[in-house]
């Protein structure tokens, strides 16, 4: 434990639906909800506004929509959340070296290495205040919840304590006092199972936790955990804040709200992403030796399966050559709503003309150009999705089906823009996706 409270937490608030209504301007103010957005649907993220009615993280989207059917639904863009997450970590780097993210809307800084006079809690606070100021300002208006105390669990806990948009302290010294009315889930680590095993035994609370002995708790759950919670219950925590380490992995993956059947269709599309992976790879000088494939199928299990080289690649027919390989051992006949190839055990040298092939891609069965192009519209055109028309320019998909688009013409800073529908098949509609510049990091682990 430390004597200052100098560890700060900070969480994005309702991070993807945030930036949904950020960026889709007659949304601000609306509920809605991101997530899977068809009858096996899984709720991602919801607004504040949706979750008045009840609507949460998880849930079904089946349930959501009779909790709150006026909510927008709409299908993730992580490439919008993954630019404004690297503006929010850029921006706390800047503040601290040991910035510890934890997922793309929250991440641990350590103050005593930012620049400041002094630890007192009155300096912090005016510190994590102008930090949440200039998070909204760099991110076009996204809120965020920061926490302040002398350990990552106690800061955690505050920055949970009065979402959205707000910042608590907890003083030196009062840690225990703030938990011991929480419920024992506020512990990292106390899913349903241990909460029963617990509440069998007579704890609910924190401070009733605090009075069962170290030996007791073994017993109830496991030396591991039991050790754990004995610490965590006394606000014993000295884990320090780790500096993320670099890019372990660079990949490309696709959503796709029609289930994908077509084995045709699914290596065409391994083999474009593994070409974007090698681009990227190119670009930064990099390669590797694992080549990796993710698939999520219909019933939303995820699959990965993956094969090392003996030397490192950037070579888009070697990647390609191995995500479709990989995808021969995978039962998709159910379908698919997500493919995504990766390379990792990176490299910054490259292994040239590896197995003696040509820089040309080998050939794979591919569909009829014109039906691969109106499968694959039909497979990405989902709500919420960016897209551009040659006259109308830059909108989003608000819904489609029997062949029809329908597009609000809007984008962040903008007024909210005309709907429009269109053919399915029109030529001057086409799905928007910006150019990725930097690696894209999967597995910082």
């Amino acid at each position: 434990m430390r004597q200052q409270a100098s560890i700060l937490h900070l969480d994005l608030d309702a991070f993807f639906a945030s930036v949904e209504q950020r960026d889709k301007p007659s949304l601000q103010g609306k509920p809605v909800v991101v997530g899977g957005v068809g009858g096996r649907g899984v709720v991602a993220t919801a607004s504040y506004e949706a979750r008045r009615y009840g609507v949460r993280s998880a849930m079904s989207t089946r349930e959501a929509r009779s909790r709150c059917p006026h909510a927008a639904f709409l299908t993730g863009r992580f490439h919008a959340y993954q630019e404004a997450s690297a503006v929010v970590m850029g921006l706390l780097r800047s503040v601290s070296p040991l910035v510890e993210p934890l997922s793309l809307d929250e991440a641990f800084v350590d103050l005593a290495r930012a620049d400041l006079p002094d630890l007192e809690v009155e300096t912090v606070t005016a510190y994590a205040a102008e930090l949440r100021e200039r998070v909204a300002v760099a991110t076009g208006g996204l809120t965020a919840s920061i926490g302040l105390g002398s350990s990552k669990f106690i800061a955690k806990v505050a920055s949970d304590l009065e979402k959205p948009d707000a910042l608590v302290v907890v003083p030196p010294g009062t840690e225990r006092d703030l938990l011991r009315p929480m419920s024992v889930n506020v512990i990292p680590g106390v899913g349903p199972v241990t909460s029963e095993r617990l509440r069998r035994a007579g704890v609910t609370t924190v401070a009733e936790l605090e009075t069962v002995d170290l030996d007791e708790l073994v017993r109830l759950v496991g030396q591991a955990q039991g050790t754990g919670l004995h610490a965590l219950a006394r606000a014993d925590d000295d884990r320090p804040v780790l500096a993320e380490r670099e890019t372990k992995s660079v990949s490309s993956e696709g959503t796709y709200e029609t289930d994908l059947t077509d084995r045709r269709l699914m290596e065409g599309l391994l083999t474009r992403q593994a070409s974007e992976v090698a681009g990227r790879l190119n670009k930064h000088g990099l390669s590797g030796r694992t080549v990796s494939i993710k698939v999520r199928l219909h019933d939303f299990t995820t699959l990965s399966r993956s094969s090392t080289l003996t030397e490192p690649t950037d070579s888009a027919a070697t990647i390609g050559r191995l995500a479709r390989s990989l995808l021969t051992d995978l039962d998709t006949s159910g379908g698919v709503r997500l493919l995504g190839v990766g390379v990792s055990g990176l490299a910054d040298w490259i292994q040239d003309d590896l197995f003696g092939e040509t820089a040309e891609e080998p050939e794979v069965p591919e569909l009829d150009p014109v039906e691969a192009g109106v499968r694959a519209r039909r497979a990405t055109y989902a709500p919420g999705q960016d897209v551009e028309h040659d006259e109308m320019g830059r909108g989003w998909v608000w819904g489609s089906g029997r062949g029809v688009v329908t597009v609000r013409f809007e984008t962040a800073g903008r007024p909210p823009g005309p709907v429009r529908s269109y053919s399915i098949e029109d030529p001057a509609l086409r799905p928007w996706q910006p150019v990725n510049d930097v690696p894209e990091a999967v597995d910082p682990a």
